[in-house]
């Protein structure tokens, strides 16, 4: 029997994006339409469909039999796996008292034992009850908790065969939590933002209501890890609030056929879609495999961007590539958000073009002043800030110096932030969670100036590296670094630039004297260990013996160390050569 997908249009039932204090109370609602998720495979074949009153009827069968294995409010890390079973597992969570802590694919993250730290690092973080995620991979979750024998393993399949619990399974309320959420791709420690029910509908609520503006038109598309805030909150979570449908396919087959993307929005008549600047640029780079007739984009009225910095070049060829499918710019909808604020916190205006601030960039070197290019400044000192938009109602964004108080339009300094959206804190870890607000203001980490009402995002203050939308923390590069035979310890700095078509890890590792053909094998070796690592080539730099900048206190200055790259201070037959073609490769 085919499958047929979910419709566009909710049957009859009235679109309603406010007054829902709960999850489960959202998925109540949205069950009574005919609405849902529907999965489609590599071939652009849908797979399976599951309607929101199917979701919630497998969900609450399944809280039952969850009731029986877990304690009120027990942490239960999941694969995130695109499936039915993931959408089913989560929710039954949400229906059973059970705080669910969504862990990523094994994609892309410096093979088995990267992927197994990674993961580690999570259930021994939420304190967990249990691990699951899809049959195949229980081997490695087996192994993930062979230090922790109180955690169980369960595949997603076998959960039906559970009985039923004597206790009653009894859904969150609106003073309890929702789920944790990790730090995408971090590995040293992550730290676990919890999401509380307040929270999270407080953010649904304005993403459907005023960022989105849903309407009984709408339909979503993503290939978004569900792990990622973007792909829970604006992909599960915000087309179910709304009772909207949505397509997915897998990360992994977004990678392997980006225009498969454009191809479902084209036969679904997608009108919402989201992804970081490296997708429009990768589905732009394969503009030309696309069949005559097969893409038509006309329908897609919001393509937003989120989850990176914003890279005009990158939508700007994602115009060019498919304007003549019917892609019109005006849909592209920048927005700056985080998880620690559920998701989002500001975007821009529906149906308006992107607002790109031309800036000096020398006078913003030496002021921390976004000082508009003039006639006279030279493209080299000229870069592109995007704007991206007013705080969501309610939510407030704040741009403070060095001593705390708040600077005027295009002072740059740190962006904070609050509003109901933002989270409580970070799971068992109350030191960091002091540390990110004050008082009732939300340090973001980020760097941004204000702009007539609107956040531009400069940067991050923090030092973690981010690859099409994977935060890499540098100390995990540094430390693998300098256990090789020939690093100095202590004497390797990881950071990232951006070279206009995206962020570059670079390493620069002090080595030792050693002869032409030694250091060859040494850059060889070093790059072998970044790449399990940080799942991502890099730039190798070897050092000269004591050229390192250092702190007063003998510390290595990451900063001062990308402020030398930068100024080409390192000696240039150190530097790893194949490095830019390696990269060019990477990011096609």
């Amino acid at each position: 029997m085919a499958v047929i997908p979910t419709p566009t249009k909710s049957g009859s039932l009235p679109i309603k994006t406010s007054g829902f204090r709960t999850v489960p109370e959202a998925l109540d609602y949205a069950a009574l339409g005919e609405a849902g998720y529907n999965f489609y495979n590599l071939r652009g074949e849908l797979a399976s469909s599951l309607p929101y009153s199917e979701v919630k009827a497998r969900a609450q069968a399944l809280a039952k039999k969850l009731a029986g294995q877990f304690e009120r409010g027990a942490r239960v890390a999941m694969v995130a796996e695109t499936s039915p079973e993931f959408m089913t597992t989560f929710f039954a969570c949400q229906y059973a008292g059970i705080v669910p802590a969504p862990m990523p694919m094994p994609v892309n993250l410096g093979g088995k034992e990267g992927y197994l730290n990674q993961i580690r690092q999570m259930i021994m973080g939420a304190k967990a009850a249990a691990v699951i995620g899809p049959a195949a991979l229980n081997g490695f979750l087996s192994e993930a908790i062979s230090d922790f024998p109180d955690v169980r393993v369960f595949d997603f399949e076998a959960l039906d065969t559970l009985a039923d619990g004597e206790a009653e399974a009894i859904p969150f309320g609106p003073d309890e939590w929702c789920y944790i959420q990790y730090s995408s791709g971090s590995t040293s420690a992550p730290k676990g933002v919890i999401g509380t029910q307040a929270s999270v509908t407080a953010n649904l609520h304005g993403i459907t209501t005023y960022g989105l503006k849903l309407t009984e038109n709408d339909r979503a598309a993503s290939w978004l890890p569900l792990y990622h805030d973007m792909g829970l909150i604006g992909f599960v979570l915000s087309p179910m609030y709304g009772q909207r449908s949505v397509d997915y396919i897998a990360t992994s087959d977004f990678v392997r056929r980006p225009l498969l993307w454009l191809r479902l929005m084209s036969e679904n008549r997608t009108t919402i879609t989201y992804s970081p600047s490296f997708g429009y640029d990768l589905s732009a780079r394969r503009a030309a495999r696309a069949e005559d007739g097969a893409l038509d984009l006309s329908a897609l009225r919001t393509a937003g961007i989120g989850g990176d910095m914003v890279r005009p070049e990158a939508l700007n060829a994602f115009t060019q590539a498919f304007s003549s499918v019917g892609f019109n710019p005006k849909a592209f909808l920048p927005s700056y958000g985080m998880a620690e604020a559920t998701l989002a916190v500001s975007f821009t205006e529906i149906d308006a073009h992107i607002e790109t601030d031309l800036v000096d960039m020398r006078h913003y070197t030496r002021s921390s002043i976004a000082q508009p290019a003039s006639a006279v400044t030279v493209p080299e000192h000229q870069r592109g800030f995007v704007l991206c938009g007013r705080p969501l109602p309610e939510h407030a964004i704040e741009v403070r110096g060095e001593d705390g108080a708040p600077l005027g339009d295009r002072a740059v300094g740190r962006v904070f932030i609050k509003g109901p959206s933002v989270t409580p804190g970070y799971f068992s870890d109350p030191e960091s969670s002091k540390r990110m607000f004050s008082g009732e203001w939300l340090d973001t980490g980020d760097m941004g100036y204000m702009l007539r009402g609107q956040i531009v995002i400069t940067g991050r203050a923090k030092d973690l590296i981010i690859i099409n939308g994977r935060n890499i923390w540098p100390q995990d590069i540094e430390w693998a670094v300098e256990k090789i035979e020939g690093i100095r310890e202590g004497g390797v700095a990881a950071f990232s630039v951006d070279d206009g078509l995206g962020e570059r890890i670079i390493v620069v590792a002090e080595r030792r004297g050693l002869s032409a053909e030694a250091l060859g094998e040494l850059r060889r070796e070093v790059g072998r260990v970044v790449q399990t690592a940080a799942g991502a080539p890099a730039e190798i730099v070897l050092a000269k013996p004591h050229s390192m900048v250092m702190t007063s206190s003998g510390k290595l200055s990451r900063a001062k160390v990308k402020a030398k790259y930068l100024e080409g201070a390192f000696d240039e037959a150190a530097t790893d050569s194949d490095a830019p073609r390696a990269l060019a490769e990477a990011r096609v």
